[in-house]
């Protein structure tokens, strides 16, 4: 029955219908599962959509003609392990799209047949029937394809009303077999034939019919109770009369000596492939491979898979020499706890052979074994533990392919490996293999399985492997991903679950062909040496398995558990190459701003200015206002350049200190204290002054220090009122020769606001007068005067020639 897509409701308890798929509207099913519910009767409440029905392990004795009229739609009905007794398939009439009908194990005794067209799937086996229940209505379901059948008597009058049906199973499940008319199995007409036997039942009968039934037959449940004909009768068997190629036994119990009947037999009929599994044997042998007969056979597959030995009185050479001499095409024993087999001292036919799951250990192979034509060996979970010996074995076979995985392999740098080029697949998987392991490998191997070792590391003495195509090294310790110098063509890796923290630069560069790579689970370094690896993902054709779950930081902590691709790199901070370059950049940018500055708006100067300025500042906090006035000695400091000094001194000082003393007026040349510098004594009068003078032309825009006295007469600390500058413009002054630095100046300029000496010497009058109106301030208290006459004496004095000398530029 096809798989469908399964809608499921728990009966009378839960309903889930799931939505449909759009693309496939004709496969939506409707299951009610109604099983192991201790159910009398079929529920009458059943949904009229229901298309599977199960109604199995309940307590259902009868069903009424009733009981699924309301389920037309119904394909599936399963009835198996209830307690009915009579059938009538009469009572499944509207059910017209019935497909499968399950009522195995039941207590069923009779059957009233009705024809149901569209069956495919009938199963009657395992019930109480005492003769085959098929009547001449069971001969006109020609869509049956499955039919089960029970019975304790078989006779071939029964399987002659379906003689004619082309059946692709038929299923013979007893609970009692009391007689067999022999010749009644091969008048069936079917593929498959399986037979499940009572225990202590003859089937040598039916094992000899049924192999001239069907291609493939299955028994079940063979024990010692057969009888076993002899080597002459045997032979009476002709190829001709015999269907079967292959050959199920199951659940076998025998002596030695009855198995040995069985392989006899069936060596000399049509079987080429022959199953034995779940098989005890034991007991006292009489017989070995010198009484078999292996003439005349066309086996070319025996399988042993399973086996359990009783105590037994027989050498297991014995029983090794009578498989292995067989000289077939394919031999498995599996699962035999077998420790040992030996092999005839002369070629042998085997082309593959499986020991897989038994317990051979090292001294398999120091024997010679001559195996000139095997491709396919597999020797998992096994006992072997020296790889070496295995090569020198297999150097003298054409072998293709080898399963040594589960075994306790190791291989030690000092011993010669010796294997043949035709080896092209692998799997050392679950071992004790470390590094060295890649010094002994077939060089022609192109999948290799190497999960599950104690693997750190591909060592770069590796051999050459030019073809390997799949690598698998997952569940080891490797810390780093191999580099594909020595595996040229690799295209499939999978490094899973080692201790991977950040992939070399080494892969990307060199492991062009690989384009599937399984790298999760491995405890990433989330650093910048991680930045290659996360963008093969975006940036390559290599597919990533289990990207991106798989693929998680370890650390650092606190990006523990972040998925790769969420984890942001910075490209500036992870190449050091382009780090360099944006610095140098940035830092020549930075520099060419500067110098530009420097050129262009006198940089230096403004930075002596604010440190000057900021000097200042950290001293007026300290200093009240109260004692700022105290301080002042002047009406008003003068600044002026050299080449203007004549008019200073022949027109502006004589009009402004007169005799009485009414203006005091501060000098550089006067009051020059030495022991301070040029700067501090200028920030000195102008903190004794009250105004600041200054007489502008040509010559004092260009001077450094006068520019210097007008900055800071300007930001001028000291006074709380912005009144405190003169302007006095003796010369008219171009715009374009004030430096930029000088921007007040020339706001101050374009507001007019100054005093122009005038050209015409009769207005000189009112010139004088606004300008003595300007400075005028009451500064004659006594004590004052006392301290600002003393202090004009004793500068006097000590006022010599270096004052002009340190202030010739300005004066």
């Amino acid at each position: 029955m096809r798989l469908i897509r399964n809608i499921y409701i728990f009966c009378s308890i839960v309903m889930t219908v799931e939505g449909e798929a759009p693309e496939l509207p004709e496969e939506r099913e409707l299951m009610t599962n109604c099983s192991n519910m201790s159910l009398r009767k079929v529920p009458a409440d059943l949904t009229p959509a229901t298309t599977t029905l199960d109604l199995s392990y309940n307590l259902l004795f009868q069903l009424q003609s009733s009981d699924f009229h309301s389920v037309s739609k119904l394909k599936v009905l399963i009835l198996h392990h209830n307690r009915i007794q009579q059938l009538n398939l009469k009572t499944f009439e509207f059910n017209k799209e019935l497909r499968y009908l399950d009522l195995s194990n039941n207590r069923l005794k009779s059957v009233t047949w009705y024809l149901l067209a569209g069956l495919r799937y009938l199963d009657l086996s395992f019930n109480d029937f005492d003769t085959m229940p098929i009547c001449e209505e069971a001969g006109n379901m020609s869509h049956l394809e499955i039919l089960g059948l029970s019975g304790a008597k078989i006779q071939k009058s029964d399987f002659q009303k379906i003689a004619h049906l082309h059946l692709n199973t038929v299923f013979l499940g007893f609970r009692t077999l009391s007689h067999y008319e022999e010749g009644s199995l091969p008048i069936l007409n079917t593929t498959k034939l399986h037979i499940v036997l009572p225990m202590d039942t003859n089937f040598w009968v039916l094992l000899r019919d049924g192999i001239k039934t069907s291609k493939i037959l299955e028994i079940t449940n063979i024990d010692g109770k057969s009888q076993f004909v002899s080597y002459e009768m045997q032979r009476n068997i002709s190829l001709e009369n015999a269907k079967t190629s292959v050959l199920l036994l199951n659940k076998v119990d025998l002596l030695w000596d009855d198995l040995f009947h069985i392989l006899q037999f069936v060596w000399h009929t049509s079987v080429e492939h022959f199953q034995i599994q779940n098989v005890t044997f034991g007991g006292k042998a009489y017989l070995d491979h010198n009484s078999f007969d292996y003439s005349n056979t066309v086996m070319r597959t025996i399988k042993l898979e399973h086996v359990h030995f009783r105590v037994f009185y027989i050498q297991q050479d014995n029983i090794y020499l009578l498989l292995t001499k067989m000289d077939i095409e394919n031999m498995t024993i599996s699962n035999a706890q077998m420790p040992h087999m030996l092999f005839p001292n002369y070629p042998t036919k085997f082309q593959y052979l499986n020991f897989a799951n038994n317990i051979l250990t090292d001294e398999l192979f120091k024997r010679t074994i001559q195996l000139p034509h095997l491709k396919t060996l597999l020797l998992n979970s096994n006992k072997l533990e020296t790889l070496s010996l295995v090569s020198c074995f297999a150097n003298n076979t054409p072998l293709e392919h080898l399963d040594l995985s589960q075994n306790l392999l190791q291989h030690k740098n000092d011993e010669n490996c010796s294997w043949p080029e035709t080896v092209v697949n692998m799997n050392l998987s679950y071992n004790k293999l470390s590094d060295s392991v890649f010094r002994c490998l077939p060089k022609g191997i192109q999948i290799l399985d190497l999960n599950n070792n104690q693997i750190q590391t591909v060592p770069k003495e590796t051999i050459h492997l030019m073809a390997l195509r799949e690598l698998n090294i997952a569940f080891n310790f490797l810390t780093d991903l191999p580099g594909c110098s020595h595996f040229s063509r690799l295209s499939i890796l999978n490094v899973e679950m080692n201790l991977i923290l950040s992939p070399s630069l080494d892969f990307v560069q060199s492991c062009q062909e690989v384009k599937t790579l399984n790298a999760g689970r491995n405890p990433f370094r989330c650093t910048c040496e991680l930045k290659n690896f996360i963008q093969l993902e975006t940036y390559s054709e290599v597919m990533m398995v289990g990207w991106s779950d798989s693929y998680t930081c370890e650390y650092p902590l606190n990006l523990r558990g972040t998925r790769l691709k969420d984890v942001h790199l910075p490209e500036l901070s992870c190449n050091t190459a382009l780090l360099i370059v944006t610095i140098v950049v940035i830092m020549l940018v930075l520099g060419l701003a500067v110098a530009f500055c420097c050129l262009h708006f006198d940089l230096p100067w403004y930075f002596r200015m604010l440190g000057q300025c900021t000097q200042t500042w950290h001293r007026v906090r300290k200093t009240t206002q109260e004692q700022l006035k105290r301080n002042v000695r002047f009406h008003a400091f003068i600044s002026y350049s050299e080449h203007d000094s004549l008019w200073v001194k022949n027109e502006l000082i004589p009009n402004l200190e007169k005799e009485d003393g009414s203006i005091l007026i501060c000098l550089y040349e006067r009051y020059f204290d030495p022991g301070k510098s040029i700067s501090e004594n200028i920030v000195s009068f102008i903190e004794k002054s009250y105004k600041s003078i200054f007489v502008l032309s040509p010559n004092f825009v260009q001077n450094e220090w006068c520019h210097y006295e007008f900055y800071f007469a300007y930001h001028n600390l000291f006074h709380e009122n912005s009144d405190h500058i003169i302007l006095i413009l003796l010369e008219p002054i171009p715009f374009y020769c004030i430096p930029t630095r000088c921007h007040k100046l020339k706001t101050l300029l374009e507001k007019k606001a100054y005093l122009e000496w005038p050209k015409d010497r009769r207005k000189c009058g009112l010139f004088w007068a606004n300008l003595r109106v300007a400075i005028n301030v009451n500064i004659s208290a006594t004590r004052e005067m006392y301290e600002l006459q003393t202090f004009t004496e004793l500068n006097e004095e000590s006022r010599g020639s270096t004052v002009s000398l340190m202030r010739t530029d300005c004066l």
